[in-house]
């Protein structure tokens, strides 16, 4: 992905700092919209084309160009998702969000080669884990905009109607609504552990896979636990999900069984503990957790390549 052409030969433009500097705050926008930080990236930039498309006399008439670019990528990720969900529908397997590395891990998978450090990109807080990420995807495309604008972004309704074309009482019901899906999803969720307890319960459970321990294991998971993996279709991965410990320890043994070579990594994913395994120093999987108490709840695979671009050093 390219930076948003500059103005052309002889055509200054003092305001482009300011423009260009709204650009972090449209990515994380566009990808808690999203899940996908190419699609983010994509629709930033399709923001900015629109920009450097209108004459400057239209620019200088736009009182504040913030607003625009926020509008105009707010409705271009409702298009998105909009597309996005009948794609989804084909789609061989689960569909997870796109995992976010740390900015230690982070590196440029894209092709345009361009250096990437998430500090430029995205604000890793609660409401990029893949938990939440996970709910925001249950949400209608109206209810997810309305959600992450207002209750995320703290745009206000009448900013939120802007972008969703309806009224504010409008886009107030939709963020009520999307709301209660996110007291839904956490109303099955304990006391979560500190991020300490976190990692170290993540620890013990890679020493346990590494061990194939399956004991050891299934004492870590809850009762109840879900594994869900994505691949995309593209590589061999479980299409639906698993279910109970058991079922989950004996599935984790198995991976590790059919690749010995598997080194099995201690990595922030969403900024949160997980995990990454790398054959040949290539990330072919990571894992985020969600952990309630002292047991994981869930597990998040991700083994789809295009969505792994960012894991590898090149």
């Amino acid at each position: 992905m390219t930076t948003p052409a500059e103005p052309g030969p002889g055509r200054t433009d003092p305001g482009l700092s300011a423009i260009m500097g709204e650009r972090r705050r449209l990515i994380n926008l566009a990808y808690r919209l999203l899940g996908s930080l190419a699609d983010a990236e994509d629709a930033v930039q399709e923001t900015y084309t629109r920009w450097y498309a209108m004459s400057r006399t239209q620019q200088e008439a736009i009182d504040s160009p913030g607003a625009w670019l926020t509008t105009v990528a707010g409705r271009i990720c409702l298009n998105l998702l909009g597309s996005a969900r009948a794609r989804r529908e084909r789609y061989v397997g689960e569909w997870i969000p796109e995992p976010l590395p740390d900015r230690a891990e982070w590196s440029s998978g894209r092709t345009s080669g361009i250096a990437a450090d998430p500090a430029d990109h995205v604000t890793l807080d609660e409401s990029i884990t893949m938990a939440f990420l996970v709910v925001l995807d249950t949400m209608t495309p109206a209810e997810r905009v309305a959600f992450v604008l207002h209750d995320v972004f703290r745009y206000s309704f009448a900013e939120v109607a802007q972008v969703l074309g309806r009224s504010p009482a409008a886009c107030r019901q939709l963020a009520s609504s999307a709301r209660r899906r996110v007291r839904e999803a956490q109303a099955s969720t304990t006391a979560t552990a500190t991020a300490a307890g976190n990692a170290s319960i993540v620890r013990d459970f890679k020493r346990a896979w590494e061990a194939k321990d399956v004991e050891a294991l299934v004492g870590l998971l809850a009762p109840d636990a879900t594994v869900i993996a994505d691949g995309g279709g593209l590589v061999s991965t479980a299409l639906h999900p698993i279910e109970g410990r058991e079922q989950i320890a004996r599935y984790t043994a198995h991976i590790v069984g059919r690749a010995p070579d598997m080194a099995i990594l201690e990595r922030t994913v969403n900024g949160r503990p997980g995990l990454v395994a790398q054959l040949d120093g290539v990330t072919v999987m990571v894992a985020a957790f969600d952990i309630a108490g002292d047991q994981i709840k869930h597990i998040w695979v991700v083994r789809n390549p295009e969505k792994l671009r960012p894991w590898t050093a090149r």
